[in-house]
């Protein structure tokens, strides 16, 4: 059984193929190896999409099977790359912060949502007086790997580091729009832009 470690990185592995695709010079074999890409990644999708209606069509057994999938580390992410997971980003991003609590409560730091626009993300991470550097430093990481984990479609993320006492000080939306997208994000939208186009 392949293990989610090595699915993502064989997601990481044709992310990098995608963009030495793309940086290839236009040519004959070019367009057809983004032609085979695309077809390859239509009947797949199309497939995966007759199996979701089918399994939908059993009723509510069904609609459990299909949450599980989604929930699943290595079926959500074939989901996410074909528009079928069940879930919507906004659902995901929470899960994943209800994740990364406990783990973010061994570094003394909670995590907050502060708002999800147009799959922009923010969130702050409030850390105790009392937390050290390095805390924040694995925080943030935490916070990257729960949210990327079952969001990885989001466009951007932006952490905010804030410790207890300090002022509110909450960043305007649109700012996230000014930041660029993560690796992760980018290769995932490299996937995506051959399926697009």
């Amino acid at each position: 059984m392949l293990k989610k470690e090595a699915f993502q990185e064989k997601i990481r592995q044709l992310g990098a193929l995608v963009g030495e695709l793309d940086a290839m010079p236009e040519n004959g074999g070019k367009g057809a190896a983004r032609e085979l890409v695309q077809l390859l990644l239509e009947v797949h999708g199309s497939g995966l999409e007759r199996i979701m209606e089918i399994i939908d069509e059993s009723g509510e057994p069904g609609e459990g099977i299909i949450l599980r999938l989604g929930q699943d580390p290595i079926v959500r992410h074939l989901l996410l790359l074909h528009s079928l997971h069940p879930e919507d980003l906004e659902t995901r991003v929470l899960k994943a912060i209800d994740l990364a609590g406990p783990r973010l409560r061994k570094t003394n730091s909670k995590l907050e949502l502060l708002g999800i626009r147009e799959g922009a993300v923010q969130v702050v991470v409030r850390t105790s007086g009392h937390a050290c550097g390095s805390n924040g430093k694995a925080a943030q990481s935490i916070v990257e790997e729960c949210i990327y984990d079952l969001a990885p479609d989001l466009t951007s993320l932006e952490i905010l580091d804030q410790e207890d006492g300090a002022s509110s000080g909450f960043v305007p939306l649109e700012s996230l729009l000014k930041h660029p997208s993560s690796t992760k994000a980018m290769a995932m939208q490299g996937a995506e832009m051959l399926s697009a186009g």
